[in-house]
């Protein structure tokens, strides 16, 4: 009789470890999220591949979705959060999809660039020449209208071929278009090629490149515990990358059919931003940047009025309430 009381006392312990477990897992939030392949959005890939959203109470999926899409994904509901340009969220905004960005990715220091024939001698020589860059709206038009606003042009000065960013490398690589806007990885595929052409400026020229992570206010305001863990696993992500880098990159680089070593050299001309550089970004530097980039928005028609911009950020999980 003990036997069979010891029995049931291990079958009782066994079945509540096994209820405890799914009951772990049935209370892990499912999220989807949107990004690209570009290099910045990488420690959310690697937040899922290293088991760090499951360790937060997180079900992530991550799905790859052009810019040009990402917010349609949203306002359909099968991302409810997503990784974009600081300025994108303006135009998506504009276009009737609300969002709220909750934390910084990263900046980039020469990971977004143009590249030119050899020939051109400055971004104004490209007047009435043709560029390659993707769809109004994205990261890439944006960097060229803002290149040639700096340059005294705009997008009206030049013919615009809409190509996502790996394609315009390729293309521009094999001899078509006069020039193209692309990022890491994708740059270096023309770094590498300077028989081909140059990168004539980037991002160190034209500080102009920051991206955010963002969810619709409808998650955020279900899921507020949720929001918090995704923004602590992607600061967990890059204390990763600085403790295991190896380790780190070969799982980044993986993602992007790139060796861990390839994934380091994009990976350098970017910085990505850790709590304390998120707490200084919001605290300033982005208020600031958005409004210089409405205005150029409105400016090129890409918005038809200025947002209030207050409602298109949550800074609570990095600056706090």
């Amino acid at each position: 009789m003990t036997g069979l009381k010891r029995f049931g006392v291990v079958a009782g312990l066994g079945l509540a470890a096994a209820c405890a477990v799914a009951g772990s897992a049935q209370a892990q939030t499912k999220v989807s999220i949107g990004i690209s392949g570009w290099t910045g959005f990488a420690p959310l890939v690697l937040a899922k591949e290293a088991g760090i959203f499951a360790r937060n109470g997180l079900d992530v999926t991550v799905k790859k979705i052009p810019q040009k899409d990402r917010h349609l994904a949203m306002a359909s509901g099968d991302i409810q959060c997503a990784a974009t340009t600081v300025e994108t969220w303006i135009v998506w905004d504009g276009a009737g999809v609300k969002t709220k960005q909750i934390f910084q990715l990263d900046k980039s220091y020469g990971a977004d660039g143009m590249v030119t024939r050899n020939a051109t001698a400055s971004i104004k020589d490209l007047k009435g020449k043709t560029v390659a860059a993707s769809a109004p709206g994205t990261s890439p038009y944006f960097a060229l209208a803002w290149m040639l606003k700096e340059n005294g042009m705009s997008v009206k000065d030049v013919t615009v071929v809409n190509m996502e960013p790996g394609p315009a490398a390729q293309a521009f690589i094999a001899g078509q278009n006069d020039a193209a806007l692309t990022y890491e990885p994708y740059l270096s595929a023309v770094r590498d090629k300077p028989e081909a052409g140059k990168i004539i400026a980037t991002t160190l020229d034209y500080p102009m490149v920051m991206d955010t992570f963002g969810c619709t206010p409808a998650f955020l305001a279900a899921n507020d515990t949720a929001a918090a863990a995704l923004t602590k696993s992607y600061f967990e992500a890059l204390e990763m990358i600085a403790k295991e880098k190896d380790k780190a990159f070969g799982i980044m680089g993986a993602d992007v059919k790139q060796s861990g070593e390839q994934f380091g050299k994009s990976a350098a001309f970017l910085k990505w931003s850790d709590a304390a550089g998120n707490k200084a970004f919001f605290s300033g530097e982005w208020q600031a940047f958005s409004a210089k980039a409405a205005d150029l928005l409105l400016e090129i028609g890409l918005i038809k009025a200025k947002p209030d911009l207050a409602s298109l950020v949550e800074t609570k999980y990095v600056v706090g309430k």
